[in-house]
């Protein structure tokens, strides 16, 4: 649907504008080392968030124990939702920020939010402040989301977007392996008084070695360019051009016709929540779908598994978390073998596709678990072939709320569809511990249908309402607000930015 139902001066212009070729420069940079670091520095936090949930998980049985945190089986479980619910806050507060302040700013400051807190957490004494302290570390990690996917979205060239992005997105799967490893050999080989503490401070370690190569990636030009700083978004290209031609040689000349950016001041979230709703509601609603199923399958799953392999198949507490690396390692490498594609084939072909696979793959598992056909190996292999397609589908969930909406908005519509969709499955985690503490197959099954069924219905949502936006610039897919559409009747006053 057409963005012009609502114009540049109902939310907030100026009347100032550039006329801009950076978008088209960006778009037309070919892959380079300068990439890469953008690439490294912005993508460890789906290594930290995935070590953190599989952290969690791999040692509830551990915190159960009355040498350590003597928690109950849902106590432990609902560590996890108050990390996800500290998640739903902290992208909501810091999305709004990420779009008033800049995308650099705000990556640091939520970095350094999750290694407090992550630091408090391996100093916890009981379950309350096992609580507040897990809150607020999944406050930074939900900042991350607005600020890290609106950044990659504007810094990587459109032809690459999608492959990029999912690959960012699935090295999730590499901190939950990380996890999975280290917590064996914590719980192997240290005592358990001391073993879930260690695993939290390896956390904080990460967080801090990525604090310095994150100094070296810049603002988003594209974010710049609509604040009133131009003039600074054209030093910030040149440089990138220089690294990246340091590296390529002579870049060819950007095609296409400059933009006409008019300036403007912040949005408030009830501007982009009326703005969604009258000119995207179709997009609107595949947000919240992918968002949500792909949300309740995940964090039910991850949350309580160690518990399914010790209450159901008598896997020892010290041993279960290495039943995490294989379909890790599933989960690592259907984004990367499948995300080219999303590229090629196309967002709507590959996102439905992904999310009714996996949906009908569970349905089969859980089938199979209840008439006992299945043991804790051949169940973590079903799980690799069900998250191979997932985690694709998931990582496709993340690009496609933050390509399909406009620029000044981009950070604050990822908060809130994500704040949205992980509200819906928050409670995932502590309704899996209150089946699991069943001990009935049959009750934890109807867990793993209701996941099912939530993934399966946002891929015939997708089958309608997905967008084909692969090989296609952002202000294409969703034209900033502040672009002058009309510039002979505009009335603005047009500033041409020097191009390269």
């Amino acid at each position: 649907m057409s963005a012009q139902a609502t114009t540049p001066g109902e939310l907030g212009a100026t009347g100032e504008a550039a006329e801009t070729m950076i978008p088209r420069r960006l778009d037309r940079l070919p892959w380079s080392r300068w990439h890469w670091i953008v690439v490294i520095g912005l993508g460890i936090t789906w290594i930290l968030d995935g070590f953190e949930v599989t952290l969690v998980g791999a040692l509830a049985s551990v915190l159960t124990k009355a040498d350590t945190l003597d928690l109950s089986t849902q106590q432990a479980s609902s560590a996890g939702t108050w990390y996800l619910l500290g998640a739903i806050a902290g992208a909501l507060f810091f999305g709004y920020l990420t779009d008033r302040l800049g995308r650099k700013k705000l990556f640091m400051v939520t970095l350094g939010v999750y290694l407090v807190f992550t630091v408090c957490t391996a100093l916890a004494w009981n379950y309350e402040s096992f609580a507040i302290f897990r809150f607020l570390a999944g406050a930074g990690i939900g900042g991350e989301y607005a600020a890290i996917n609106s950044a990659i979205d504007e810094l990587i060239p459109a032809r690459v977007r999608g492959r990029v992005a999912l690959a960012i997105n699935g090295s999730w799967w590499i901190g939950t392996a990380l996890a999975a490893f280290l917590s064996y050999e914590f719980l192997t080989h240290i005592r358990e008084t001391i073993s879930w503490r260690l695993g939290f401070l390896i956390g904080a370690i990460l967080a801090l070695g990525i604090l310095a190569i994150r100094r070296t990636i810049p603002e988003s030009p594209r974010w710049l360019l609509t604040h009133g700083r131009a003039p600074e978004a054209e030093e910030v290209v040149a440089d990138i051009e220089r690294q990246v031609e340091e590296d390529k040689g002579k870049l060819p000349e950007p095609e296409g016709e400059p933009l006409l950016v008019e300036q403007r001041e912040h949005i408030g979230f009830i501007s982009i929540a009326k703005y969604v709703v009258k000119n995207y509601p179709s997009r609107g609603v595949l947000g919240l779908s992918l968002m949500g199923g792909q949300a309740f399958l995940y964090n039910a799953i991850f949350f309580t598994y160690t518990l399914v392999l010790t209450d159901f198949f008598g896997v020892k507490a010290e041993t279960a978390p290495l039943f995490l690396i294989p379909f890790a390692v599933g989960n690592v490498l259907g984004p990367l073998l499948l995300g080219p594609l999303f590229d090629s084939v196309g967002r709507r072909i590959m996102i439905s596709s992904t999310y009714i696979i996996s949906g009908v793959l569970l349905v089969i598992t859980g089938q199979l678990f209840v008439n006992d056909v299945l043991t804790a190996t051949t169940m973590t292999l079903c799980w690799c072939v069900i998250f191979f397609f997932a985690s694709a589908g998931a990582s496709a969930a993340y690009l496609t709320v933050s390509e399909l909406f406009p620029l000044e908005a981009r950070a604050m519509a990822i908060a809130l569809f994500y704040s949205v969709g992980t509200g819906i499955a928050a409670l995932s985690p502590t309704l899996f511990g209150h089946l699991i503490a069943s001990g009935s197959k049959t009750q934890v099954n109807y867990g793993y249908l209701l996941g099912a069924a939530l993934m399966i219905g946002a891929g015939i949502v997708a089958v309608f309402l997905a967008v084909p936006a692969e090989r296609r610039a952002l202000e294409d897919v969703a034209k900033p607000f502040t672009a002058v559409r009309d510039r002979m009747r505009s009335g603005v006053r047009a500033t041409p930015v020097r191009a390269r």
